[in-house]
């Protein structure tokens, strides 16, 4: 037998090599070139110092783990006490409260209204995308508790009941409140006017309402907003929930939704008996009314995508500037550039819409407001999953496990666009709107020609654009069948226009021959011979 030893020295198994560092602590504010640039150009100059400070802590490792935390320990209903008696409440993890502490005194959900000097739209748009990167959950009721504030100013008694609460960047029930909504009901879905939930008076201003909702996040708020029929028709109602001092009998929560995504979020189906209310708006009227809400949840729906673009992202270029493979760094490999260089172009142009568009409601531009909210909801909420997938691929096996974060990157990426309105309800607003309001169209297209002569590009896919909504208006087949397609025309097209007048030539360029000229390929990392990536990756992530 050979008893000889090898005189190779020893190796430890697991030395950690060739991975990237922690991505942490960097400003997530002050990385995204494209978001700073944007908040300067639509007014919102005045806020840099709150949203460097925001990012400061949105990028910090304590953030981070605070994320983590309240996505493994899920939120938990209980319904009862020891002693049986009913309680509805949810118990959720430290974090989550410490996330949502943290959104709310840094004014992600209430800036606008108790402060709305010029750019302040634009601000709170640039916060709640920044702090929508530390968890996509916590942003639902930051998203609802703003948008609750247009729908109650219907009712001038109850908006001064609950606006200063509504608005406080105080988190607790002593002076801040929470809002949500219960819209949707098991058999209607989207088709809320399928309602049965029902409404009847019960003297003195109040009615009571009884009924079933699906879907009703998020169930621990202060207020709600519900549709119940009565005598006239669908109508908007204002509700306690079940956190109110005292409890609320009528209010129970029958189970906690178990979701693909945003899991640190409670969603829930409640049954409401003989529940208090109070009417918002015109009785009859409940869906013009709370389409005031959600004109500014879309809002955020189109943020809270184009965040979640931004940070996969990030977390894309800064894993490839540090791993290795075959003998160079990712980042230095022609394939991998043309993915990471597609990845910023998609965020760059995300970016760029969705602080545009918040301009809009800095400006009361209601005719491009509507047209272009609705349009840009349903493109870049689409793009989020696509770009999310690319993102992960780029960390290989890495990112397949949770560690990573992109997991849950994946999961929630299509939360946005399912909630309020899915892809289809989305572009059917967009003919709607294309029908009902004469102005949202032209005023869409004089922003979007804004660039006019600057791009050949452009020009041509404005002209192909405006041949097939003149085709639509005329005998040019179904247009509800055309209708998804119509719209991805018009995204790309204002997407393009901005980057054209605003964005390096390197950017504008590469955007308009791969999503407009047709150069790029079906997925993500097609970009044509010629693109610069050098100077597209260093706006993705500062070296």
């Amino acid at each position: 037998m050979n008893t000889q030893t090898s005189s190779a020295p020893a190796r430890a198994t697991h030395d950690v090599a060739n991975q990237a560092p922690p991505f942490a602590p960097y400003n997530v504010f002050e990385a995204d070139t494209a978001l700073g640039e944007a908040v300067e150009r639509e007014g919102g100059g005045w806020g840099v110092d709150r949203l460097r400070a925001a990012g400061e802590l949105a990028g910090s490792p304590e953030a981070i783990a605070h994320s983590e935390r309240c996505e493994r320990n899920e939120p938990i209903l209980r319904t009862h006490d020891r002693y049986g008696n009913r309680i509805d409440e949810i118990e959720l993890d430290p974090s989550w409260h410490w996330l949502l502490r943290e959104a709310i005194e840094r004014e992600c959900h209430g800036l606008p209204w108790h402060d709305p000097q010029p750019g302040a739209h634009v601000v709170r748009a640039a916060l709640f995308a920044t702090w929508s990167q530390t968890n996509a959950g916590v942003m639902c009721p930051v998203s609802m508790t703003h948008a609750v504030v247009p729908a109650l100013r219907e009712s001038p008694e109850l908006a001064a009941e609950w606006e200063p609460r509504l608005v406080s960047p105080a988190y607790g029930p002593s002076s801040g409140a929470i809002a949500g909504m219960a819209m949707t009901e098991k058999q209607g879905g989207s088709d809320v006017r399928a309602n049965t939930t029902r409404a009847v008076p019960a003297g003195d201003g109040w009615w009571e309402i009884t009924g079933h909702k699906w879907f009703c996040s998020y169930p621990p708020c202060d207020v709600f907003l519900t549709l119940a029929q009565t005598s006239e028709g669908l109508s908007c109602f204002l509700i306690e929930g079940p956190s109110r001092p005292g409890g609320q009998p009528g209010f129970q929560i029958q189970r906690l939704k178990d979701k693909l995504g945003t899991r640190s979020l409670p969603s829930s189906e409640v049954e409401l008996h003989a529940l208090p209310a109070r009417l918002v708006g015109e009785e009859g009227r409940g869906v013009q009314t709370i389409i005031r809400m959600v004109n500014h949840t879309r809002l955020d729906c189109l943020l809270g995508s184009a965040a979640s673009i931004r940070w996969g992202t990030a977390q894309a270029v800064h894993h490839a500037r540090h791993r290795s493979a075959f003998g160079r760094l990712l980042a230095e490999q022609p394939a991998m550039r043309n993915v990471l260089a597609d990845l910023q172009l998609e965020s760059e142009a995300a970016t760029a819409a969705a602080l545009r568009i918040a301009r809009a409601y800095d400006d009361a531009d209601a005719p491009f407001r509507r047209f272009a909210t609705a349009v840009m909801k349903y493109w870049v909420c689409k793009r989020a999953p696509h770009h999310a997938i690319e993102a992960l691929e780029c960390l290989g096996g890495n990112g397949y496990v949770e560690e990573s974060g992109m997991p849950r990157l994946l999961r929630d990426s299509p939360l946005n666009s399912i909630w309020e309105g899915s892809g289809n309800v989305a572009a059917l607003d967009v003919l709607r709107a294309l029908a009902k309001e004469p102005q949202g169209l032209p005023a869409f297209l004089a922003e979007v020609e804004s660039a006019a002569g600057a791009n050949g590009d452009l020009d041509t896919h404005v002209d192909r654009l405006k041949s097939s909504v003149a085709a639509l208006a005329g005998d040019g087949g179904d247009p509800q069948w055309q209708a998804r397609a119509l719209v991805e025309d018009l995204g790309v097209a204002l997407q393009a226009s901005l980057l054209v007048r605003h964005a390096p030539s390197a950017v504008a360029d590469a955007f308009c021959a791969a999503r407009l000229r047709g150069e790029g390929g079906r997925v993500l990392g097609t970009l044509p011979q010629g693109v610069d990536a050098d100077a597209i990756m260093a706006r993705a992530l500062p070296a």
